[in-house]
């Protein structure tokens, strides 16, 4: 059954809490002509509707659904990472990953999916079970499930309610069914009791790290996202790097010394 334009973009407005006046006049149109658009008693132009997208930051590829329900081909390409025509961007992703070395970095897609890694993520995965590392790897299944670096997180609750906070977030944001069924199964996992917090950082409020134990170290990271800037692929518009930074100078020292062994 095909779906309707109208309620396609009328759901989109409620969810960024937008009134129809609010949205027209950030779209340059009238709230009449809106109204009209969504009950369906008029027709948005092509660049109308991009436009109102544009307002609403709805995401590429839900753009595209909104264009197709429209009757218009959609505009954003999906391309493989190995796709030629994104040679550079993949070569970007690699030097950014290649350059944060000695610490991890690794970039995933939109339901945080592994795409490529550096080397020095491999030994974070100690202990792991082998079913968490078959591809498609999911690094938040990987970090929050019993099997896999949940018992090494020693601050396993910290960490996980900030990883569930960013999903939900997310999950406002894009109304992806997928997320919401990431975020069903990430919050029925046991909650590991996890260890004391490492100690001799203080980061002041200002981030919350990831502290895991390595052998017999104990690390502890605070993480960044980069995202390309001006997407118009669907790939490089759902790519995200996280990068892991030493958020005290032993855990620097210790993989500067790991990374020239």
């Amino acid at each position: 059954m095909s779906e309707k334009l109208g309620d396609l973009l009328r759901s989109w407005r409620q969810r960024r809490r937008a009134s129809q006046l609010a949205l027209a006049l950030d779209a340059g149109i009238s709230a009449r002509h809106l109204s009209f658009v969504e009950t369906g008693r008029a027709q948005p132009s092509r660049p109308l509707l991009l436009r109102l997208a544009e307002v609403l930051a709805v995401p590429l590829r839900e753009r595209n659904r909104l264009l197709l329900a429209a009757g218009y081909a959609p505009v954003f390409a999906a391309r493989s990472l190995d796709d030629p025509a994104l040679a550079a961007a993949r070569l970007a992703v690699e030097r950014v990953l290649a350059g944060h070395e000695p610490y991890p970095a690794l970039a995933v897609d939109r339901h945080w999916t592994l795409v490529m890694a550096n080397r020095a993520l491999g030994p974070m995965l100690e202990g792991v079970s082998a079913h968490l590392l078959e591809p498609p790897i999911n690094v938040l299944r990987l970090g929050l499930h019993p099997e896999g670096l949940a018992p090494r997180i020693l601050n396993f609750r910290e960490w996980r309610a900030h990883l569930l906070a960013r999903l939900q977030q997310q999950l406002e944001a894009t109304g992806d069914a997928v997320i919401a069924g990431l975020i069903e199964e990430l919050r029925g996992y046991p909650v590991a009791v996890g260890a004391a917090p490492v100690t001799g950082e203080d980061l002041g409020g200002v981030a919350v790290p990831l502290r895991l134990r390595v052998g017999e170290a104990e690390l502890a990271f605070i993480s960044t996202t980069t995202v390309f800037g001006t997407p118009l692929d669907l790939t490089l518009a759902e790519l995200a790097i996280e990068a892991f930074f030493p958020a005290n100078a032993a855990t620097a020292q210790l993989l500067q010394r790991a990374a020239a062994r």
